[in-house]
């Protein structure tokens, strides 16, 4: 693959603060793209754009609340005005999600939040890329997830992702015709993007069950989510949308 095979793109990412954001940040830099920093707190902002540019990469940051209609519209259309484009939009915000309760013992606002969230920064943060790549007859949008099989004490969590993908397979149908491609990138979980926040025995926990998960033994890396994720925005990959790229180590099947 070119090193350099989205020179010239202009890419947003919401979350890019972030563990997943941080990394498809840096890997959309490296291969060219000016990549564009959203997230609701500057300083890990700066941070991961410092790192960029330190590396030779091309960075900006903004404030930017994905739930915040008029935000995300603001910020979109500032870079499509300044850089002339809005190539690649992938949103990586947080879900909000609670774990642990059986859905029977589940309050409703814990159960709806992530549902929420997810499905409404999605759908801001498309809709206001899309609108730009339009007009260019190109564009790249991205989701982050995916939907496996199902799985108990998961809350709201994997009803998000199943709206996510229905609301990327409609964004695929009615933007296809304009040249636009939406792809969702699927993981079965990221040991690496574990929270510092969390113990070391919760830590291992995690990491051992969703390694054992996988028919490698081993679970996708933050580098190789940012590598797919570079291939997924280029045209390497211009015959794929409404489709999810599958980084899951065999866990899920398809």
């Amino acid at each position: 693959m070119d090193d350099k095979i989205l020179d010239g793109r202009q890419a947003l990412v919401y979350g890019a603060g972030g563990a997943i954001g941080s990394a498809v940040s840096s890997a959309f830099a490296a291969a060219g793209a000016t990549v564009h920093l959203a997230g609701r707190r500057a300083e890990p902002l700066e941070k991961v754009a410092d790192r960029i540019r330190h590396a030779g990469g091309r960075a900006e940051t903004a404030r930017v609340d994905a739930t915040d209609e008029a935000a995300v519209d603001e910020f979109t259309d500032a870079v499509a005005a300044k850089h002339g484009a809005v190539d690649i939009c992938f949103d990586l915000t947080s879900r909000d999600e609670v774990f642990g309760a059986k859905l029977v013992d589940m309050p409703l606002a814990d159960f709806e939040r992530p549902v929420h969230k997810a499905v409404r920064t999605m759908f801001l943060t498309s809709r206001a890329a899309a609108r730009h790549m339009i007009r260019q007859g190109s564009g790249v949008i991205l989701c982050f997830g995916g939907y496996g099989d199902p799985m108990a004490d998961l809350g709201g969590f994997q009803t998000a992702f199943g709206a996510m993908e229905a609301l990327k397979n409609t964004l695929a149908c009615e933007l296809g015709p304009h040249g636009i491609r939406v792809l969702t990138l699927q993981t079965n979980g990221i040991p690496e993007a574990i929270g510092a926040d969390t113990d070391a025995k919760t830590r291992e926990e995690i990491t051992r069950f969703t390694e054992a998960q996988t028919m490698t033994g081993r679970a996708a890396t933050l580098d190789e989510v940012g590598r797919v994720a570079v291939f997924a925005a280029s045209p390497m990959a211009r015959s794929m949308t409404a489709t999810s790229l599958n980084i899951t180590a065999g866990a899920e099947v398809g």
